[in-house]
C-alpha cells in the first residue's frame, strides 16, 4: 500500500455487536492508536475542535506523545467532533484500505456509544433526540412553542439553557401546526403529461426536519417534480435516527433502519424511488444504515434505491431533460454544499442543479457551517460553533449575492446568524433557502 491512500476509500461496517466495541480498554488503546497517527499527521488542523484539542493534549505533555496524555482528557476530542466525515472524505490519507486503517468519525462514535452504554448522556440530551414525540407536542401548541424557542424571548431562553443546555441566543427551527404529511394528503400537485420524464414516481422521504419544521421544502420538491412528470408521495414512517446517531445510541439507529426499510421495501418494488429531503438522511439512509444492520437485504434495498433531492433532480436533467419554463434569478447564490451531502460522495449535486437555472451566477461554498447537527445550539458549543463557521458566514457577507442556500436547512439558519454577527447584529441575508426552493422559484411554481 503506497503512501497517501491513492484507491477509493472503504468504509467498514460498524462492528457494535461484537463484545470487544464495547470494552473500555479496547476502546482505550483504539483511540491512542488513531491518535497517535493524527497527531504525526495533523493535516485535519482547520476542519473542527477535535484536531486542535487532540495537538494542544499532545503538545501539552513532557515529551509530545499521546501515550502521556490522561484518558480522562481525551473525551474532549470526542465531544468536538460533529460526526460530519469530512476527515474521512476529503483530508485523511490513512482511511481503508491503508493498512493504518483510520476510519476517525467511526471512531468518535464508538466513544459516544460506549458513555451511552453507562448512562453518560443527560436526560435533557436524550429527550431532545426525540424529534417526532418532540415533533408531534410542539406543532400542536405551535405558535406557544415558537413564541418561547424565538432567541429574542428573555423569558424562556435562559431557562431552555438551565434545563436543557441549549444556548440562549442559537436560532431554533420552528415548528408548523400542519405537517408536511398532512400537506401533501390535502394538496395535490399537478403532474405535467408533457415532460421528457413523465412516468417516474418519487416517493419523498419527509424527514422529520421538513415533517414538522420546514414543509416548504417538501412543497417546492413536490413543486418542481410535478412540473417535470414526475408523480410524488409523501413517505414518512419515523425519523432515520441521526439525533440517537450523534449521542452514540445505535441501537436505537439500528431499529429505526430496519422499520422504515421494512415499511418501504412494498414502496420500492411497486417502482417508486425514495427521495430524501435533508442530506443527513439521505446519508443515513444509504450509507449509515446498511454499516450498522448490515445483515439486513431490506436495508441494503433502501439505500439503493435512495437519492438526495438535489441528486435527483439532476438526474431526471441527464436522463430526460428538465420540463422547459426556467428563469434566472436576480442577484446570484451564495450556495453552501453541507457536510453530508458531501460525505454522500455524488459531487456537488446542489450546484449541478442550480446551474440548470440561465445565467445564474452561483458562488459555492465547501467548508463547515459548524452547526453540525444539534451540536452547535448547546451552550457547551455554540461559540465554537460561530467560530468553526466563520470563513462561510465572511464568504457569503462579502460575496453580497441577493439569495443564501444550503442542502442543510440547520446550516443555513447558523450562516445566517454568523454573518449577522460579523456585521454587527445586523444583515442583508434574512433568510437561508433549500436550492431545491430555488428552482421552484426560477419555474415560477407556487407552493
Amino acid at each position: 500500500m503506497g503512501e497517501g491512500s491513492l484507491e477509493a476509500p472503504v468504509r467498514h461496517k460498524i462492528d457494535w455487536q461484537n463484545p470487544d466495541f464495547w470494552d473500555a480498554a479496547k476502546l482505550d488503546a483504539e483511540l491512542r492508536r488513531v491518535f497517535d497517527i493524527c497527531q504525526g499527521c495533523r493535516r485535519c488542523f482547520n476542519l473542527c475542535d477535535s484536531f486542535p484539542r487532540l495537538f494542544d493534549l499532545v503538545d501539552a505533555t513532557q515529551n509530545g506523545e499521546v501515550r502521556e496524555v490522561e484518558s480522562t482528557e481525551l473525551k474532549s476530542v470526542a465531544d468536538a467532533c460533529t460526526l460530519c466525515d469530512m476527515c474521512f472524505m476529503t483530508k485523511c490519507p490513512y482511511v481503508p484500505p491503508h493498512e493504518f486503517n483510520v476510519d476517525f468519525p467511526h471512531l468518535m462514535l464508538r466513544y459516544r456509544a460506549v458513555e451511552a452504554r453507562a448512562g453518560k448522556i443527560s436526560f435533557a440530551e436524550r429527550e431532545l433526540t426525540k424529534t417526532d414525540r418532540n415533533g408531534r407536542i410542539a406543532g400542536a401548541v405551535a405558535p406557544l412553542a415558537n413564541w418561547a424557542a424565538d432567541a429574542k424571548n428573555g423569558l424562556t431562553r435562559p431557562v431552555l439553557e438551565k434545563i436543557a443546555g441549549v444556548h440562549r441566543e442559537a436560532a431554533l427551527p420552528r415548528f408548523h401546526g400542519k405537517t408536511f404529511a398532512a400537506r401533501a394528503r390535502a394538496t395535490p400537485v399537478p403532474v405535467s403529461a408533457a415532460a421528457p420524464a413523465k412516468g417516474r414516481k418519487a416517493a419523498l422521504y419527509a424527514t422529520c426536519f421538513v415533517n414538522y419544521n420546514n414543509p416548504k421544502i417538501g412543497l417546492a420538491a413536490r413543486a418542481v417534480l410535478g412540473h417535470n412528470g414526475v408523480e410524488s408521495k409523501v413517505v414518512y414512517p419515523r425519523c432515520c435516527g441521526m439525533p440517537q446517531l450523534e449521542h452514540g445510541e445505535i441501537a436505537k439507529v439500528a431499529a429505526a433502519a430496519r422499520a422504515v426499510a421494512r415499511e418501504l421495501a412494498p414502496v420500492i418494488d411497486d417502482g417508486w424511488d425514495i427521495v430524501a429531503l435533508v442530506p443527513s438522511c439521505a446519508l443515513m439512509l444509504k450509507f449509515e444504515w446498511p454499516l450498522i444492520v448490515p445483515d439486513d437485504p431490506l436495508v441494503k434495498k433502501l439505500a439503493a434505491a435512495t437519492f438526495d433531492v438535489s441528486q435527483y433532480v439532476v438526474d431526471i436533467a441527464k436522463r430526460h431533460g428538465l420540463a422547459p419554463g426556467l428563469k434566472p434569478l436576480d442577484g446570484g447564490v451564495s450556495l453552501h454544499l453541507a457536510c453530508h451531502a458531501r460525505a454522500q460522495n455524488i459531487g456537488p449535486k446542489a450546484a449541478e442543479m442550480l446551474r440548470l437555472i440561465p445565467g445564474i451566477d452561483v458562488q459555492v461554498i465547501e467548508r463547515c457551517s459548524g452547526h453540525g447537527g444539534s451540536w452547535g445550539v448547546m451552550k457547551a458549543n455554540f461559540e465554537t460553533a460561530l467560530k468553526i463557521g466563520r470563513p462561510v458566514a465572511r464568504s457569503v457577507a462579502e460575496g453580497g449575492k441577493a439569495h443564501l442556500a444550503s442542502e442543510c436547512p440547520l446550516a443555513g439558519e447558523h450562516i445566517v446568524q454568523g454573518a449577522a454577527r460579523l456585521a454587527g447584529g445586523g444583515s442583508a441575508i434574512a433568510h437561508a433557502e433549500h436550492p431545491i426552493e430555488l428552482m421552484a422559484q426560477a419555474y415560477g411554481l407556487s407552493y
